[in-house]
């Protein structure tokens, strides 16, 4: 009686991690149901917001692909990238009131931001070896395997502090026209909405003429590449490095990526 009692606990202590892990897989939606969002660029993507307990609120109908590829309730920290540094991004907002806009479907958040990556790293190949880690080619082949469960509606960009120098400014413009292309071209989507974020324009740090030649090259890519918006990050703070904004900032950018996705879907019908 007492080996069967032992039997029978080793059991539930084998069984009960693979019911829990079966359980917290949810249900996937129906494709035509299931919005896919590409998450892409550098850390201000990936996040550097300080984490709180609500930030760990999942909302019902928002996912994420986890580093293993695996379908999960979505929650910050959403990017990997740089596992010490990551926190609250813009993503998680985005979502949610995206998901808010429109009650029939279900939001599945792809992140791939690369903290510090400077644009020539998002190109086929390219090791950065500042994360042992391909931006591009991860990024295409996480979008490619979640093609199967949904459908892509957006691909989501900030990034630009890496080029804003003396040697990379003034090619920036022209690298992130032919990223769009490429990128719109390698998942078969050549109208997708993209939406590129403005840089922090922080109190104290004063943008110089590279910062400022960057931001222009964002600021007029709606006059140059359809289906493209662009969103401010005016009045945004920092959370102390003059860097990356600080939490508050960060939710608030998301709700602007939001409504600058939803003109620019609203607009084409």
């Amino acid at each position: 009686m007492r080996f069967l009692r032992r039997l029978r606990t080793t059991l539930i202590i084998l069984i009960a991690p693979i019911a829990f892990a079966h359980a917290a897989t949810p249900a996937l939606p129906p494709k035509e149901n299931f919005h896919l969002f590409l998450l892409v660029g550098q850390s201000n993507m990936a996040g550097r917001g300080l984490m709180t307990e609500a930030d760990k609120i999942s909302h019902a109908r928002v996912l994420m692909l986890n580093q293993a590829g695996a379908w999960v309730p979505a929650a910050d920290p959403l990017h990997f990238d740089k596992p010490k540094a990551v926190g609250v991004g813009l993503g998680l907002t985005f979502a949610n009131a995206v998901a808010a806009a429109n009650p029939e479907v279900t939001i599945g958040l792809i992140p791939c931001a690369v903290g510090g990556s400077p644009i020539d790293s998002w190109q086929p190949g390219y090791f950065y070896n500042a994360t042992q880690s391909h931006p591009w080619d991860d990024a295409l082949r996480r979008a490619q395997l979640s093609l199967g469960a949904g459908n892509l509606k957006g691909i989501l960009w900030h990034q630009g502090e890496s080029d804003s120098t003396r040697e990379f400014a003034e090619g920036y413009a022209a690298k992130l026209q032919a990223l769009i292309a490429r990128m719109r071209s390698a998942l078969g989507a050549p109208n997708i909405p993209f939406i590129v974020g403005q840089m922090g324009r922080f109190e104290g740090s004063p943008w110089d003429d590279y910062k400022i030649q960057v931001d222009r090259a964002h600021r007029e890519l709606p006059e140059k590449i359809a289906r493209v918006a662009f969103v401010s990050a005016e009045g945004l703070k920092d959370k102390g490095d003059k860097t990356h904004f600080d939490t508050a900032s960060y939710r608030e950018l998301g709700r602007r990526y939001a409504d600058a996705y939803l003109r620019l879907v609203s607009s084409a019908k």
